[in-house]
């Protein structure tokens, strides 16, 4: 059976899924930043921010969640403080 290898897969623009997390984790503390100033940031905010990108849109919420953060559901498209 063959695998994806995730270090060579090429990703929007030929990034690699360890490069996107990166950048992922390195936008956290603004998007943590903006939720404590508004009280809450909507996933469309989220997503014009990281250029519509996908797989960083879906770790950035990822890393919002393990950080403590409420992302939300399909009804409220909303990340906020627990």
């Amino acid at each position: 059976m063959d695998a994806c290898d995730r270090r060579v897969n090429a990703y929007k623009n030929g990034k690699t899924f360890d490069h996107c997390r990166n950048i992922a984790e390195s936008m956290n503390p603004d998007f943590k930043q903006l939720i404590e100033e508004k009280g809450k940031v909507l996933w469309t905010e989220i997503l014009d921010m990281v250029d519509h990108d996908e797989i960083i849109y879906k770790l950035t919420l990822k890393f919002l969640r393990r950080d403590g953060y409420d992302i939300g559901n399909h009804k409220i498209p909303e990340v906020k403080k627990f």
